[in-house]
């Protein structure tokens, strides 16, 4: 799986590092930052879930 975000779409909620706080972080403007564009299977159950609980869909996760 590959995650991408769109930093301009995002309105730094949070919702992304609440329910994967080992594939994001935000910026110091409160944004999304990605930290693994390609999470190990530890991390995909969380990583999907934060995908779907972005409010304006910033997170895309495509499978690889």
């Amino acid at each position: 799986m590959r995650i991408s975000t769109d930093r301009e779409a995002c309105v730094g909620s949070g919702a992304c590092v609440f329910h994967a706080r080992g594939v994001f972080d935000q910026h110091a403007d409160g944004r999304v930052l990605l930290l693994v564009e390609e999470p190990d299977e530890a991390l995909r159950a969380a990583a999907l879930t934060a995908a779907a609980n972005c409010p304006v869909n910033a997170i895309s996760v495509n499978d690889v």
